[in-house]
C-alpha cells in the first residue's frame, strides 16, 4: 500500500501525511487533533511558548487524540545580531515604517534588543511530556539534547533547505529530515547558508536527498492535494507536509481575513520577504513587501515582529489587509477545503487514486 512507508512505520501512523507545524500561534489543538485522529500525524508550533505554556498546550491535545503528535521548536529563536544591537540603527530602522503607523493613527511601540532565547527552557518541557515527535528547524540541537531525546524515545525531526543541511542532520542522527522547498509558506528555516542563498525547489531538493542520504524525507513546499503528495512519493519522499492547505482550515488559529485572503485571487502573489519578521519568508504580497524591498535591512528577528505586531492588529482591526502579511506556499491557487477532517479524507483518497 502507498501508505506503507519508513515514516509511516517509524511513528506508528497510518498516513505519511503531515500538519505543518505552524508557530506564532497558528497551531490549535483542534487542528492537530484532526490530523492525528485521520491516521496522520498532527503537528503543534511552539516556538513563541514559554514552557509552563507548552505544559498546557499539551494538556489540551492529549484531551483530542491519543494519537502520536510532533511539537516543533526553534533551535535559533533570536538573531545572533541582536547583540549589542545600536540604539542609534534601531532608532533609524523603525522610523522607515513610521508612515505606516501615522496612516493607522497609532504610536511606534517601545522596543528593547534585549529578548532571551526559549529554547533551552523549552526542551525542558518536551521531557516531560514526551511527545511522540520533536521537530526543530534553524539548526540542530546539541548532541547532548538529541541523546536524551532518543533515551526518551522521542522521534526527532530537522529541517533542511539544501543537501549540505540534510547532511549535517544526518549525522548528527535525526529520525527524519524534512525537504524544505522555497515554495512553502511561511518563514525559510536555512540554517548554515543565508536563506537568500538557500532556495531549491521541493521536488529538486527530494531528488538530491534520495541520492546522497540514507534518513527517511519528508517533503514540504507547494504540496496542496493528492496529486502533488504523489508526486512527492514518487520521487522518493517518505512523507510530505503541507501548511497552507492546514492554515486555510477553520481548525486553525488563522484569523478569518487571513483565510479568505488564502481563497481569493491575491492568493497566486507571493512573495519573499523579510520585513515583516526579521527573517525570509513566504507570504502573499502586500503593500510592504511592496514598498520595502528585500535588500532593505529590517530589525533582527524577532524584534522585527515586535515592531510590526501592533501594526498588524490595528490594521486587521480596521481592515486594512494591504499592511498585514497573510503567509501562504506557492500552491494556495489549488486550496479546495476549510475543514481539516474533510481535506484529510480528500488527500488520503487523492492519493490512492493515483497511486494505484
Amino acid at each position: 500500500m502507498w501508505y506503507q512507508t519508513k515514516i509511516s512505520r517509524l511513528l506508528g501512523i497510518k498516513y505519511p501525511i503531515f500538519l505543518g507545524p505552524m508557530g506564532g500561534g497558528f497551531s490549535t489543538p483542534e487542528l492537530l487533533a484532526a490530523v492525528s485522529n485521520a491516521g496522520g500525524l498532527g503537528s503543534f508550533g511552539a516556538y513563541t511558548l514559554l514552557p509552563e505554556q507548552i505544559l498546557e498546550a499539551d494538556k489540551a491535545i492529549r484531551a483530542q487524540t491519543d494519537k502520536p503528535y510532533n511539537l516543533n521548536l526553534w533551535v535559533n529563536d533570536v538573531d545572533e545580531s541582536l547583540k549589542h544591537y545600536p540604539a542609534k540603527k534601531l532608532e533609524k530602522i523603525t522610523t522607515l515604517f513610521k508612515p505606516y503607523f501615522d496612516e493607522l493613527e497609532i504610536p511606534l511601540p517601545e522596543l528593547s534588543s534585549h529578548i532571551p532565547s526559549k529554547f533551552e527552557a523549552q526542551m525542558g518541557a518536551i521531557f516531560q511530556i514526551k511527545p511522540a515527535v520533536l521537530s526543530f528547524i534553524f539548526g540542530i540541537p546539541d548532541k547532548k539534547l538529541l541523546d536524551e531525546c532518543r533515551k526518551l524515545n522521542i522521534k526527532t525531526v530537522g529541517a533542511a533547505t539544501t543537501l549540505d543541511e540534510a547532511l549535517l542532520l544526518e549525522e548528527a542522527g535525526v529520525d527524519a529530515i524534512v525537504a524544505a522547498g522555497f515554495e512553502a509558506g511561511g518563514h525559510r528555516p536555512s540554517f548554515l547558508r543565508p536563506a537568500e542563498d538557500s532556495l531549491t525547489g521541493t521536488f529538486a531538493l527530494v531528488q538530491q536527498l534520495k541520492a546522497k542520504i540514507k534518513t527517511p524525507i519528508i517533503a514540504t513546499g507547494g504540496i496542496a492535494d493528492g496529486k502533488g503528495i504523489a508526486a512527492a512519493l514518487a520521487l522518493g519522499a517518505d512523507a510530505v507536509q503541507l501548511g497552507t492547505a492546514f492554515l486555510a482550515c477553520e481548525e486553525s488559529n488563522a484569523t478569518p481575513a487571513h483565510r479568505d485572503k488564502l481563497f481569493s485571487g491575491d492568493a497566486k502573489y507571493t512573495v519573499l520577504s523579510k520585513s515583516l519578521t526579521g527573517r525570509m519568508g513566504r507570504m502573499i504580497v502586500n503593500r510592504i513587501s511592496r514598498d520595502i524591498p528585500y535588500e532593505t535591512e529590517v530589525l533582527p528577528f524577532p524584534l522585527q515582529g515586535r515592531l510590526m505586531a501592533p501594526l498588524k492588529a490595528a490594521a486587521l482591526e480596521r481592515g486594512k489587509t494591504d499592511l498585514v502579511n497573510f503567509w501562504a506556499g506557492q500552491n494556495a491557487v489549488n486550496l479546495k477545503y476549510r475543514n481539516a477532517a474533510v481535506l484529510m479524507q480528500a488527500l488520503i483518497e487523492e492519493t490512492g487514486a493515483m497511486l494505484k
